[in-house]
């Protein structure tokens, strides 16, 4: 017998806590998460029991549901996508202009120091446990990646008919979802297809002995899916190894940025939707890193790039893809608004978030298509 909704909503009242509340802080950012607050509840107090109250909401919601990580440690060049969800949250709001067309999960509960529970001893695990549910003897799972995984299975066994949209976070954050996603999709017997935007392959097998990190996460879920191939990569641009090793290596497919500039977003659509179409694939997953876009519209993340993609071609690409394939889930990963890596940009930090937003608000737009039908 599955997990019901009861029990799963006492889960994700220990797991998550209220939307911008998942960095663990007290002064940093307060005034823009209180103010976050006002605008989803009405005021900056009793927000825990709002929030709890509003949970009660989730079974009866048609919107996309929305789940913040702010989780970082899975970086390791510049830090700072762990202020991601609660910055591009309000950067939605002012994109969809004050309306909510989505159902807010909430954040993970976080400890910065921690990223999964297998690389924890049992002391550890227990004392963590004891700092996040009051009890030593709690069950549930305490690194980041550990709760987004238990939290996104979960869901999915509890409403296999409603979609998540996540918000990072470094791109390992993804990795939980994606996993989570093509599992629950397997047991229903969906053929799926991963479209991720990157400007790099995250095709490590492992980075100094940690084999779940931001450069690495595709690597660890490429065997959920029915072939390889299903997963598409598009704007690669900063790589040791040329294309051909990454194909070869790993089976994917990748389109790198260049060949999307000198093509054009058309004709790469049209390439994947011909795939997409002979391996009758019935619904897609978008996973988008920020800095898959050229650096000066994404120059708030941790890894900025140059000679990469402007909004428009991804934006062509979904669109074209969204005609005939449903995106039943997606993420945005690696906004990083505290970040200033242009120097010759100050406004580095609102382009990265409205042009993130921009993108978001599509694909939870999408999500919300894809429950609704």
């Amino acid at each position: 017998m599955g997990l019901d909704w009861n029990k799963y909503k006492s889960r994700l009242e220990q797991e998550l806590c209220p939307p911008g509340n998942g960095v663990f802080t007290i002064h940093t950012a307060q005034e823009k998460r209180q103010g976050l607050h006002k605008k989803i509840y009405g005021t900056k107090d009793n927000v825990e029991e709002l929030w709890s109250k509003s949970l009660s909401d989730l079974p009866n919601s048609d919107q996309a549901v929305i789940l913040g990580i702010c989780s970082d440690t899975g970086g390791g060049i510049l830090r700072g996508a762990n202020w991601g969800p609660l910055f591009l949250r309000e950067a939605l709001l002012k994109e969809t202009k004050g309306e909510f067309p989505f159902f807010d999960l909430g954040d993970v509960r976080v400890i910065p120091h921690l990223l999964h529970d297998k690389y924890l001893n049992q002391e550890t695990i227990t004392n963590c446990r004891k700092a996040l549910y009051k009890s030593e003897k709690s069950t549930l799972p305490v690194g980041p990646l550990s709760i987004a995984e238990d939290v996104a299975s979960k869901f999915y066994e509890v409403f296999p008919g409603k979609g998540l949209f996540g918000i990072g976070g470094d791109h390992s954050t993804s990795f939980p979802l994606v996993k989570a996603y093509l599992q629950a999709k397997k047991e229903q017997g969906k053929r799926v297809a991963l479209i991720h935007f990157d400007a790099h392959t995250d095709l490590l097998v492992e980075r100094l002995g940690i084999d779940l990190c931001f450069g690495s996460w595709v690597t660890h879920i490429l065997k959920d899916l029915h072939k390889t191939q299903d997963a598409i990569q598009i704007g690669i641009r900063s790589s040791g190894q040329p294309k051909e090793h990454w194909e070869k290596t790993f089976g994917v497919q990748q389109f790198w940025a260049d060949e999307v500039l000198n093509e054009g977003p058309g004709p790469i659509a049209d390439k994947i939707l011909s795939y997409l179409r002979k391996e009758k694939i019935e619904e897609l997953y978008v996973s988008f890193d920020i800095d898959a876009l050229d650096s000066s519209f994404a120059s708030a993340t941790g890894t900025p790039e140059p000679n990469g993609l402007s909004p428009h071609e991804p934006m062509v690409i979904l669109q074209e893809l969204s005609k005939e394939f449903p995106i039943s889930g997606a993420d945005m990963m690696e906004i990083a608004p505290f970040l200033q890596t242009e120097k010759d940009n100050n406004h580095g930090a609102e382009t990265t978030l409205m042009v993130g937003a921009s993108l978001s608000s599509f694909l939870i737009e999408e999500i919300t298509k894809w429950t609704r039908s």
